[in-house]
C-alpha cells in the first residue's frame, strides 16, 4: 500500500497559512510590540512537541531538502537534541511520580533550553519556509488552557489586551487530521494519532508502512485485538494524556 499523504498534508499546510495570517495581523496591528528579526534565535532553543501530522510532514520535507553531508549534519544535531530531550522529559516523568506539582514540572521543563537541529550556523532556521506552527506563533501572544504567554524579548504590556492564538484550538485541529490520517491508513496502531514527539524525532523516523502499523490484505479485523490497540509503546514519543512519559 502506498500512503498518499497528499490531503492531509494540504489541510496542514491551511492551518499553517491561517498561523501566519494572525501573526501578520498582529504585527501589522502592533509593530513596537513584535520583535522577531532575523538571527533572532530566542524559539529555537525552546521545548515543544509535534501532531502525528506535523511530524510526518516536516519529514518529509527535510528528506525532500537535504542530502548528503548537510542531511548528515542535521541528522547529528537531531541525535544529540533528542538524547537531551528524552533526560529532560525522564526527569519530569519521575518527579511526577514522586508527587510534584505538575505546574512546577511545566514551568520547570518551560525554562529548558535545547537548540533546534534546523538551527545552522548563522542561526537561520534550515527549513523556515516549511517550520512548525508553534515557530510561526512566537512572537505574538498566546494561550494555552486558559493561560497566556509572550515571548520575552517582545514589548507586549501585561494585561493590555491583544489578539492571541489559541494554541489549544490549533492543537485540536492538528489532532483532527491526524486522527483522520490514522482512520484511513488502516494501521493497527489506532491510537497513533495521538502520538507527540519532539521535532528532533520527527527528523530522525522513517515514517514508513511498518512503523505507521499498516496493515496487509490478509490481516483482518480480528487480529486488531486489545495489544495493537494499545500498542503503540513502541512508537517513540508520547501521548496527549501522557505529558511526562
Amino acid at each position: 500500500m502506498k500512503i498518499d499523504f497528499t490531503p492531509y498534508f494540504e489541510k496542514y499546510k491551511a492551518l499553517s497559512s491561517k498561523a501566519d495570517e494572525l501573526f501578520a495581523k498582529v504585527q501589522k496591528e502592533f509593530p513596537e510590540c513584535v520583535t522577531c528579526e532575523i538571527k533572532c534565535a530566542d524559539c529555537c532553543h525552546a521545548l515543544f512537541d509535534l501532531t502525528l501530522i506535523e511530524a510526518i510532514y516536516i519529514n518529509h520535507r527535510f528528506n525532500e531538502l537535504f542530502e548528503g553531508a548537510k542531511k548528515e549534519v542535521i541528522i547529528e544535531k537531531s541525535n544529540r537534541a533528542d538524547r537531551k530531550i528524552y533526560m529532560i522529559k525522564r526527569k519530569a516523568y519521575k518527579d511526577k511520580e514522586a508527587g510534584k506539582n505538575e505546574v512546577e514540572i511545566l514551568m520547570e521543563i518551560a525554562a529548558e533550553r535545547v537548540r533546534c537541529p534546523l538551527l545552522n550556523e548563522n542561526d537561520k532556521c534550515d527549513l523556515y519556509e516549511s517550520r512548525p506552527i508553534t515557530c510561526r506563533l512566537y512572537g505574538m501572544p498566546t494561550s494555552t488552557g486558559g493561560i497566556g504567554h509572550t515571548c520575552g524579548k517582545s514589548a507586549f504590556v501585561e494585561g493590555k489586551p491583544y489578539p492571541t492564538a489559541n494554541l489549544d484550538v490549533i492543537q485540536k485541529k492538528l489532532y483532527e487530521i491526524s486522527a483522520e490520517f490514522v482512520g484511513q491508513i488502516r494501521t493497527r496502531y489506532v491510537k497513533m494519532g495521538d502520538l507527540l514527539v519532539p521535532l528532533s524525532m520527527a527528523i530522525l523516523t522513517d515514517y514508513n508502512e511498518e512503523y505507521l502499523g499498516v496493515m496487509n490484505e490478509n490481516e483482518t479485523l480480528n487480529k486488531q485485538g486489545k495489544k495493537n490497540d494499545n500498542d503503540i509503546s513502541g512508537r517513540r514519543g508520547k501521548t496527549k494524556k501522557d505529558h511526562f512519559r
